[in-house]
């Protein structure tokens, strides 16, 4: 477990090194390297890979796609890597495996010597992690109580794992959460693990298994029987998923998803199953390496090249509003407080306001103008504009027939009130329940 964890500051080290070093020029790609690459990375595949009988035609093809000359021409390594990248997946069909340029990366590794240097190497790394907040970008309580994570990683536990254990007793006391994964490449199980363990009681549930090919052994990962402060474990959740949620983030989705925890909405996800980490193949290149796969231990297989699909379906853009105003309804559905009902339709009717558009013809707008006490409705430009005394005049935004919300103003609504087709007066609505009412002055 603790080496898929240093695996995951790898490989987000590899990708940034590469990044940086696009933008350097690199001596150009002799032939005989090429050579030592395409040795040294089907050695790696042969010894590591999943599955021994795809290493061996990866192996195969890169060697004679190198002898036929196919390669010859490629003198950028950066190309190079990419090439090959390319021809592996074209067989193994697998998204982690990749072939990465990384010279500065595989030197500052090689030049850690001392313990004084590989304490150094690693607080850099970490800083790296910090400096992203370790994945947890947003955290917030949405209008009706309803909590949301952007979580963009599952970083490291051993560093990670205060600001994880913040978040979700911050989440503890909302009526829903909303886990958005759109945008997270995936990371480290244990952290899967700590995140779900607030999600259910504190009796252990079995959440993974794991076959690793060169030890040839099978793991578990359960939910914690402990963890720090309060459990979360029937609050509705739902999770947000897009084709670039993968890896980790997908067994999180995979996991609740069938242990019927979570309602997942978005697009089906990347398909990335099999664990492993990055393996230097040369002075300046690195091979990623699956070495494991997921088994579920409820459907017994897992996602690889399928992705995990969502129980509603729609484009990333839209799964927060969708997953937002599914919670909201649900709350509504299963409360008979009506008080409840209240908090809870207040920014339903925002969110409705967004995908469904009242229009009112300006004959009804008109009706609606008045003194009302000490507020002032008028129509100007072809809108309805609301006043009190001399304070803000906010434009109205109709939801209904006779409500409207203030533009830029979400704590208080009004309601015109009629006796048939005659307006009488008009109620102020707040977000805490509490209502008012002046009658229309007649003018």
């Amino acid at each position: 477990m603790k080496a898929i964890c240093k695996f995951t500051i790898a490989m987000f080290l590899m990708l940034l090194t590469a990044q940086l070093n696009a933008q350097k020029k690199v001596e150009p790609l002799p032939p005989k390297e090429q050579q030592i690459v395409v040795d040294s990375v089907g050695n790696k595949l042969n010894a590591n890979y999943i599955f021994p009988e795809i290493a061996s035609k990866m192996f195969s093809s890169i060697q004679s796609k190198l002898k036929n000359g196919n390669y010859r021409s490629i003198l950028d390594p950066h190309e190079f890597a990419t090439t090959l990248t390319k021809d592996l997946q074209a067989i193994s069909k697998d998204k982690h495996l990749r072939v990465t340029f990384a010279p500065e990366q595989i030197a500052e590794q090689q030049q850690a010597i001392t313990p004084e240097d590989s304490i150094a190497y690693l607080t850099r790394r970490i800083n790296i992690m910090k400096r992203n907040n370790y994945g947890f970008k947003e955290l917030k309580i949405m209008a009706g109580n309803i909590g949301y994570l952007d979580l963009r990683s599952f970083s490291n536990v051993e560093y990670a794992g205060e600001t994880a254990v913040s978040a979700m007793n911050f989440l503890s006391n909302t009526d829903a959460i909303i886990i958005d994964l759109r945008n997270n490449g995936g990371g480290s199980p244990a952290m899967i693990q700590l995140i779900t363990s607030y999600l259910f009681e504190n009796h252990p549930v079995h959440l993974n298994n794991f076959y690793w090919r060169p030890s040839d052994q099978n793991s578990q990962t359960w939910t914690l029987p402990h963890v720090p402060g309060t459990r979360s474990p029937n609050t509705p959740i739902y999770v947000l998923t897009s084709g670039r949620t993968f890896s980790a983030a997908e067994e999180f989705s995979y996991n609740l998803k069938h242990l019927k925890r979570a309602t997942l909405v978005g697009e089906t996800t990347g398909g990335g199953a099999h664990p492993g980490g990055p393996i230097v193949a040369t002075d300046r290149f690195m091979v990623w390496v699956p070495t494991g796969r997921a088994i579920n231990p409820i459907t017994n297989t897992n996602w690889e090249g399928t992705g995990v699909s969502p129980h509603i379906k729609c484009s990333a853009a839209d799964a927060l509003d969708i997953a937002y105003k599914k919670a909201l309804e649900e709350l509504i559905k299963n409360n008979k407080d009506k008080d409840l009902q209240t908090f809870y339709e207040w920014p339903l009717a925002k969110l409705k306001l967004k995908t469904n558009p009242v229009t009112l013809d300006t004959k009804t707008l008109k009706a609606f103008v008045g003194v009302y006490g000490p507020r002032v409705v008028t129509f100007e430009n072809g809108k309805l504009f609301y006043q009190r005394g001399n304070g803000t005049k906010y434009e109205l935004l109709p939801y209904s027939d006779t409500e409207f919300m203030l533009k830029d103003l979400d704590s208080f609504r009004i309601r015109f009130l009629t006796n048939g087709n005659t307006v009488t007066a008009l109620q102020g609505l707040y977000d805490n329940g509490h209502t008012d009412r002046n009658a229309k002055g007649k003018g």
